[in-house]
């Protein structure tokens, strides 16, 4: 192989037929970063690839080059065993590569089949492009009205939009970037189902994931990378989600520990009939949501994006001041009439979804980033000056704590990596010690062993007697974490489900806006729901 090591990694003797796609040397460098070293891996014709690495591993460096979205520097993409150079996303679908990205580019206001046919390469006449569509979606069982608004879509049914659009152009090989992070159980399930599929009739799939139980139930093959580098190829089905996890992070990984005998204090945090109007034509609103988190609790709240879960951090942190200023209380004082740095005085520290530019400024170094939430609690402002030593004093200690990749306090946000981003920035908060922590999508995007590291955090913030909320998509991390868990449906939260007694299939169908019984539900191949009387 020219310009690098050996190859690591050689399909076994059984399956020696053409590799579908096939990487040689693949090399990417960026100013002070080496993305890629000499990657070498392949894919087979029906085969489901994972592709496993912490964060900053050079996955996604890794697919926008196969997706043509940029170029590497050295090393080669070889399509059915010919040498190719794919310039940009147009050539890679005209190839047959397919790719669902993680976050959808659709435009709600607008159809189903508007949607599909703003993605397309060629003009299709809408009666034809309609039949195609429909084709498609019996196929595979992928159930959805062409005509329906994207806005009232679940964030399943559009997620089949994207698959659609990918399958209309009869792809050889689909590319599926964090897949399901939004997705119910059932969902998953019905997606799989569709995958599965593609597989047996040929379609090669590379599947990016950090829910490693996933990769054990789907793929046929896992190629890890770390630090740029292919450290093993494996079957991921004779492995354990410890030791894949292992694997990416070449250490052993730490587990949860949580103080035996815990005792939860007086409540701290009180909701009590919180109603909020929705943000925007296409928003959610809030329908009377009620719970109560009690000292030194972990309160988990699952549900799909889009049911409200942004509306309902921006009404507890002071964005957004409620009708009724008691209906959020701390310690029985209220504060529904408070905006975000009177609550931080009250203790309340709160990190939203979006990281980039909601909870951190881009431009802004981590050192300011400190000052803009971390003033008034840790003293950075005296007289309306900036205490410039204690902001550096305290973003070094997150750093250190919190194992961010940055070069130093004087970093701007903006140069992380979104992994190491959502590290500082939970660092950031937590090590405020407020009485009451509200977060959303704690380690969105994060790797196995950051992922572990946040959430021993949390849990040693709760032993100290701190109220915490924690709302997120991803239900294996609501219920390692949490002490009691509720579901948010339209607005609307489910009475409170003590972890460890609610079965995940329970939480599934609340998730999903269906409220009955395991006993009472049919689940249909293509993911539909039906509850018996």
């Amino acid at each position: 192989m020219r310009g690098g090591p050996k190859r690591s990694w050689e399909p076994p003797l059984d399956v020696r037929a053409p590799l579908r796609l096939e990487l040689v040397g693949i090399t990417k460098q960026f100013p002070g970063v080496l993305a890629n070293d000499h990657v070498s891996f392949g894919v087979r014709p029906g085969e489901i690839h994972a592709l496993l690495g912490e964060n900053g591993a050079g996955k996604s460096t890794l697919v926008k080059m196969i997706y043509g979205i940029m170029q590497p520097n050295a090393g080669e993409i070889r399509w059915n065993g010919v040498a190719t150079v794919i310039p940009n996303p147009k050539f890679a679908r005209k190839l047959g590569i397919g790719m669902v990205f993680q976050h959808f580019s659709l435009f709600e206001a607008m159809t189903v089949l508007e949607n599909i046919a703003l993605g397309m390469d060629a003009k299709i006449p809408a009666r034809t492009l309609e039949t195609r569509v429909r084709e498609v979606m019996a196929n595979y069982d992928l159930n959805l009205d062409p005509h329906r608004i994207v806005s009232t879509l679940s964030v399943g049914e559009r997620q089949r939009i994207e698959i659609v659009r990918a399958l209309l152009l009869n792809p050889s090989l689909l590319i599926m970037d964090e897949p399901t992070s939004v997705l119910t159980p059932q969902e998953v399930e019905a997606l799989f189902l569709v995958l599965r599929k593609l597989a047996s009739e040929g379609c090669s799939i590379l599947y990016i994931s950090h829910k490693l139980h996933e990769i054990k139930a789907l793929c046929d093959t896992a190629t890890i990378l770390r630090g740029g580098k292919v450290v093993d190829t494996i079957d991921p089905k004779v492995e354990t989600s410890r030791s894949m996890a292992e694997k990416m992070i070449g250490a052993g990984l730490k587990d949860i520990v949580k103080p035996k005998g815990r005792e939860f204090g007086k409540e701290k945090l009180v909701v009590n009939r919180l109603s909020m109007a929705p943000e925007g034509q296409f928003g959610m609103a809030l329908d009377n949501v009620t719970f109560s988190v009690r000292a030194g609790e972990i309160f988990g709240i699952a549900g799909v994006a889009g049911n409200g879960q942004n509306l309902l951090l921006d009404s507890l942190s002071g964005e957004l001041i409620a009708a009724d200023p008691s209906a959020i209380t701390i310690d029985g004082a209220p504060i529904g009439a408070l905006n975000p740095n009177a609550r931080r005085k009250q203790g309340l520290c709160a990190v939203p979804e979006e990281r980039n530019g909601h909870a951190a400024v881009g431009d802004f170094s981590l050192s300011d980033n400190s000052v803009l939430t971390a003033r008034d609690r840790l003293g950075m402002v005296t007289a309306g000056l900036i205490r410039a030593g204690a902001a550096k004093t305290y973003t070094d200690d997150v750093i250190v704590s919190f194992a961010v990749k940055a070069l130093g306090p004087g970093a701007t946000a903006g140069s992380l990596s979104g992994g190491n981003l959502q590290k500082y920035i939970m660092g950031r908060e937590i090590m405020q010690k407020p009485s009451v922590f509200v977060v959303s999508q704690p380690t969105w995007g994060v790797d196995a062993g950051a992922a572990a590291a946040i959430h021993q955090a949390i849990v040693d913030l709760a032993t100290t007697g701190s109220a915490i909320v924690v709302i997120s998509q991803d239900l294996d991390e609501l219920l390692t974490l949490c002490d009691t868990l509720a579901v948010i449906n339209e607005g609307r939260l489910s009475h409170p489900l003590k972890v460890g007694e609610a079965s995940v299939e329970e939480i599934g169908l609340l998730m999903g806006g269906v409220h009955g019984t395991a006993e009472q539900v049919h689940i249909a191949p293509g993911g539909d729901i039906a509850v018996q009387a």
